[in-house]
């Protein structure tokens, strides 16, 4: 199971796009198969995504990071998160991926929209 994690908002129309990309990659990979978990502001939390997949047997999880770099949420607070949760649920592991900013194909991906943006004018 992956599971998404954006940092959150109070506001439902900035958690909108994030809740779009959910639906659509639920689409393809299954209803199971990702989630998201909310850093703050707002439901569903880590634990409530991790609680809900270890009950349904789920025992290994990634944690993709919607950061574009490290610092005190990636470096600090998602860790402390995830050790919570493991230590609440038994036997449950959770890999915490590399923020998604850090990726070399989101890199891949910048220069490609620039490039187009610098053709189009």
């Amino acid at each position: 199971m992956l599971i998404l994690m954006p940092h959150g908002s109070r506001d439902p129309k900035w958690r909108a796009p994030f809740e779009s990309m959910l639906q659509t990659l639920r689409a393809g990979a299954g209803e199971h198969a990702v989630a998201i978990a909310w850093m703050e502001f707002a439901h569903p939390s880590l634990e409530e995504v991790a609680r809900e997949g270890y009950a349904r047997g789920v025992r290994k999880m990634a944690l993709l990071p919607l950061f574009m770099s490290g610092g005190g949420h990636v470096d600090n607070d998602i860790p402390a998160l995830v050790q919570a949760v493991q230590e609440i649920c038994p036997g449950l592991r959770i890999e915490i991926l590399p923020p998604v900013g850090q990726h070399p194909r989101f890199a891949r991906l910048l220069m490609e929209l620039t490039r187009e943006h610098i053709a189009d004018r």
